[in-house]
């Protein structure tokens, strides 16, 4: 929101009687030749790449859900994801609008819901967060332990983590209106005189309630968590267990550290700007200025990024989600890469079934085997058992024959019975050399 000119005096005095203007640096324009295409080109890189990566995170937790791994952990992260997904797609292409024109253009409605919005849903994130901590550590103290948890417990945890993060940052879309300065509509923040004491204590506890004490609250969590990973157990099954959990730990510690660095800045800019606007408000002089474009652009740029470091954190650190990832990678290129469907054919049937054994294989050889010693004794008989192969080998087309109808004959297989009955294969070929080393 935007820092108010002083330079039409009779309309910010008549405004102060009714109104205090605490909001100055959140919804900063940026100056006509200053960074005015590069922070919302950024934003749009930061939007899409971070938009695909939650949305394959939240597919792969969806699919695992689906085949039976329901947890409140995977939920919580599900949940994470999906913050992050609504401040990517809803929360950031208005600010790039608004960062890439010299008025508000946007209308009443997006400037009361605006800010209050992206307030939202980082303090889900922060209480999801919270929330992954405790479970996390129940999970850890007792790993061996079967929970069954019911979608309709999910579901209330859920409804309460964004309850009490939508009611929080009330204030900011009941405050929030537009003002028509000199040479342009601005967004602000603007609270009535008998509001002035609420919104005193509220700039103060807000931040301790929705940055410090959650995450503070999980990384103690996690920490103890992890230090119980370390406790190493005599049994293999358990220890792999350990294993398991002791990775977990890391992927749900690693986010939280990242919310911690990546937020930190957007509320150094938050309280800096409330100070000032809390200075002004009693008539006093501010001892410092208004804090730096260059900080304000890089908080915000920071804030939006930690939607696309989230998923990349769960993506990469998690080998359940790395097999997930590949399994649905696998999926969807294996649609993409369908072959044509084949022509109906000797070799080719329209209905894949598994190949059916030739029925003269066992006889013949069994033939063949005991037809060898005869042979090598009395060449007379085999003019005579010549015959009867024929017959046989007549049988064995007809059964070929059958068999095709039944099922898939390999080209393979094919070729190797098409030498072996019409004795065309050569002896360096041959697959069966000792069937005639007497012949």
């Amino acid at each position: 929101m935007d820092k108010l000119s002083g330079n039409n005096a009779t309309v910010l005095n008549s405004s102060i009687d009714k109104w205090s203007f605490i909001e100055h640096g959140s919804f900063q324009h940026l100056k006509p030749g200053e960074l005015r295409v590069l922070v919302p080109a950024i934003l749009g890189v930061i939007c899409v790449l971070g938009v695909a990566c939650n949305l394959t995170a939240m597919l792969i937790l969806f699919s695992n859900a689906r085949r039976g791994k329901l947890s409140l952990i995977n939920s919580l992260i599900f949940n994470l994801m999906f913050a992050d997904g609504l401040v990517l797609a809803f929360a950031m292409p208005f600010r790039a609008a608004f960062y890439s024109k010299a008025s508000w253009d946007l209308g009443w409605v997006v400037c009361k819901t605006a800010d209050w919005f992206l307030q939202s849903c980082m303090a889900a994130k922060s209480l999801t967060v919270a929330v992954m901590a405790k479970s996390c550590y129940r999970y850890v103290s007792n790993p061996t332990k079967q929970v069954s948890i019911h979608l309709g417990s999910i579901l209330v945890v859920l409804f309460f983590i964004w309850l009490s993060a939508c009611s929080v940052t009330i204030p900011h879309w009941l405050f929030a209106t537009l003002h028509r300065g000199i040479r342009r509509v601005v967004c602000v923040l603007m609270v009535p005189p008998e509001a002035q004491d609420f919104m005193t204590v509220y700039v103060k506890a807000y931040p301790l309630g929705v940055y410090c004490a959650p995450l503070s609250f999980a990384l103690i969590y996690f920490w103890r968590a992890y230090s119980q990973c370390q406790r190493r157990s005599s049994k293999s099954q358990n220890l792999r267990t350990q294993i398991r959990s002791r990775k977990l730990t890391l992927m749900l510690f690693s986010l939280t550290v990242a919310m911690s660095i990546l937020w930190l800045p957007q509320w150094v800019v938050w309280v800096w700007e409330r100070h000032i606007a809390e200075k002004e408000m009693e008539g006093a002089q501010p001892l410092v200025p208004s804090p730096p474009l260059l900080l304000t652009v890089s908080a915000l740029l920071l804030t939006f990024s930690l939607s696309l470091v989230n998923p990349l954190i769960v993506l990469s650190l998690s080998e359940e989600f790395r097999e997930g990832y590949r399994g649905l990678w696998r999926r969807l290129t294996l649609r993409k890469q369908l072959p044509s469907k084949p022509k109906p054919g000797p070799h080719n049937p329209t209905s894949l079934q598994s190949p059916c054994p030739r029925p003269e294989t066992s006889v013949q050889l069994r033939g063949e085997r005991s037809l060898q010693p005869s042979y090598s004794q009395d060449p007379s008989r085999d003019t005579q058992t010549q015959p009867e192969q024929g017959e046989g080998r007549g049988g064995g087309r007809d059964a070929d024959r059958v068999s095709l109808k039944d099922g898939i004959v390999l080209p393979d297989l094919e070729h190797f019975w098409h030498e072996r009955e019409t004795g065309a294969h050569t002896d360096e070929n041959d697959p069966v050399p000792w069937e005639h080393e007497g012949k």
